[in-house]
Parts: C-alpha cells; sequence; structure tokens
C-alpha cells in the first residue's frame, strides 16, 4: 500500500508542478510563455539576470515535477521541486501569510512537503528507477545537492533587485 501511496503523491503532485513550469516556459495550459514570464513575473520580481531565471524557474519545475512523478534518478526531482517551491515561498507568497486565499504560502509549501517525504522514503517500486534498477549514490547525492540548492537560493536572493512597489490604494 505505501508503494501505492507514493506513486499517486508523486503523480499527482510532480504532474502539478511539470504543468506550471510548462505555462512559464511554452504557454501550455493557459500559460503566459517564456517572454511574457520573463517581461512580467521575474521582472516584476526583481530576480537578475531575468533571462537566465526565468530558464532556472521553468526546469526546476518542468524537470523536477517530471523527474518526481515519473521516480526517476530520485531525489533528483525533489530537489528541482524544492528549489522551485522555496524560490515561490520566499519570494512571492511569503508576505501573503500562510493561506492561499490570500495568495499565501499554503499551495508552494504543501507541494515542497510531499517532495521532500517522498524524497526522503525514496520513489517506491512503481517507479522508473525501480524498474530500470537504479538508484544514485547515497548520502553523497543528498549531500551535493543540498549543497547546490542552498548555493542556488543564496545566489538568487543575493543579486535579487525588487522592483519598486506601487504605492497602496486608500
Amino acid at each position: 500500500m505505501i508503494d501505492a501511496a507514493l506513486l499517486i503523491l508523486r503523480v499527482a503532485v510532480g504532474l502539478y508542478v511539470f504543468g506550471h513550469g510548462a505555462q512559464k516556459m511554452l504557454g501550455w495550459f493557459g500559460g503566459s510563455g517564456y517572454v511574457k514570464t520573463l517581461s512580467g513575473m521575474i521582472a516584476t520580481l526583481g530576480f537578475r539576470p531575468g533571462p537566465f531565471w526565468t530558464v532556472m524557474s521553468g526546469v526546476s519545475e518542468m524537470g523536477g515535477g517530471l523527474l518526481l512523478a515519473l521516480g526517476l534518478l530520485s531525489p533528483l526531482g525533489t530537489f528541482g521541486v524544492a528549489a522551485a517551491m522555496l524560490t515561490a515561498i520566499f519570494g512571492v507568497h511569503w508576505r501573503n501569510g500562510l493561506w492561499s486565499s490570500k495568495r499565501g504560502i499554503e499551495l508552494p509549501f504543501a507541494y515542497l512537503v510531499v517532495a521532500v517525504a517522498v524524497g526522503l522514503t525514496g520513489p517506491g517500486r512503481y517507479s522508473v528507477d525501480q524498474w530500470l534498477g537504479i538508484a544514485l549514490p547515497e548520502p553523497a547525492t543528498w549531500i551535493v545537492m543540498t549543497i547546490l540548492l542552498l548555493a542556488g537560493l543564496a545566489v538568487a536572493f543575493a543579486t535579487r533587485q525588487p522592483a519598486s512597489q506601487p504605492a497602496p490604494q486608500r
């Protein structure tokens, strides 16, 4: 039963995160596509250089989501999703509080928790890793990926130059 539960979690969250990245990068599912994501969201959030962080956003969401959904090269998908969700939490949603109704951290936090939990337990029996008989070396993969994740987040936020916010309406 645990393997079935892991499959459900991986596929549901992985495909939603993939879809969110596909909206940003490819304009799929009603999304804005790369150019509008770059000139709109990434520019407004102040991540510089914009083209680089737009690609990184799409790669972490699309690549991480797909790897997580497939259970392929685990835990790399976990780290891709974690990078995207931590950036979303601290770069976009944190100031809005906890709940999605106020554009808060609720949804990216839930995706982050699922990805980390699946990463810690492994992808389960119903995964591409299991079917191919592959496994990345542990704990080396976790150590290297954690360092890369933290370094990437540090650089992203250290080079951020938030655009000036409009004055609140009275």
